[in-house]
């Protein structure tokens, strides 16, 4: 911060303990000078949108985005017979789904449980959208739609960390294969491959950038990791596996602009 030329404000300073939920007793709870100032310890902080709680278990981050999201459908609710189809989509769009994706790829390996919960905003969408009832099926909907996904967006980042169109910190957070010493002479060095990092808790470790997009980079067919072209890669190749994978069903668009490769025949 000095370096930049920057100083740290105490009035607007945060500090966070982080520790697993069985340590969570073991945090210490006095202040922290900074400064000429004491600042006491909190159990969530927001970063960029995002809520980092004590036991990075991203409770309170959901919490929020459900909290904000529910909010909209409820008031888009009251104009919804004064506007055209289109209109809504936007507006959920605009106001529920974007939230939703908003940094999406950190939810990679929470509980099914805060997934289930977000997975609840968007049934509400579609139910408003749609006019359905709360027994009827929103899952050809989301099809339709084509709502992004966690997986979808770690393998969007680790294309863009191979290419070199991110961030410095990100790009050295991934190796091919074929940069490992160890690895030059084995086959896998040939099929774009990236190294999963090993970690000792899998509570935490697991949910790592590096090893969350190494995980779902390796688990694309290698026709996939090969393309060089990123609109390509993002919007016919990735999208088209991710919905065959979640529906067994490919999207509209896919009859229209792209053959259907061997993997679907």
């Amino acid at each position: 911060m000095w370096a930049n030329w920057l100083q740290v404000n105490p009035s607007k300073t945060e500090v966070l303990w982080c520790a697993f939920g069985r340590r969570q007793h073991q945090i210490p709870s006095s202040s922290v000078r900074i400064g000429s100032t004491y600042v006491l310890p909190v159990s969530s902080v927001r970063d960029l949108g995002v809520h980092i709680d004590s036991d990075v278990s991203l409770r309170t981050h959901v919490t929020a985005n459900i909290r904000s999201c529910f909010a909209a459908p409820r008031q888009i609710r009251s104009a919804r017979r004064c506007l055209p189809q289109h209109a809504l989509l936007t507006l959920i769009r605009a106001l529920v789904v974007s939230k939703v994706d908003y940094c999406c790829s950190v939810l990679a390996g929470v509980s099914g449980h805060l997934l289930d919960r977000l997975q609840s905003i968007l049934n509400t969408a579609d139910r408003l959208l749609f006019s359905f009832r709360r027994s009827e099926r929103t899952t050809p909907v989301l099809r339709d739609l084509h709502w992004l996904q966690i997986q979808f967006l770690l393998c969007v980042l680790a294309f863009r960390c191979l290419n070199g169109s991110v961030l410095p910190y990100l790009v050295e957070s991934v190796r091919r294969t074929a940069d490992v010493e160890g690895c030059r002479h084995l086959r896998s060095s040939t099929t774009m491959k990236l190294v999963v990092p090993s970690e000792q808790r899998l509570t935490l470790g697991d949910r790592t950038f590096p090893v969350t997009a190494s995980r779902a980079w390796n688990s694309l067919p290698s026709a996939i990791r090969t393309v060089s072209s990123f609109t390509c890669f993002r919007q016919q190749q990735l999208k088209i596996h991710q919905f065959w994978l979640t529906f067994h069903y490919p999207p509209r668009c896919y009859y229209d602009s792209v053959k259907c490769p061997a993997s679907f025949a």
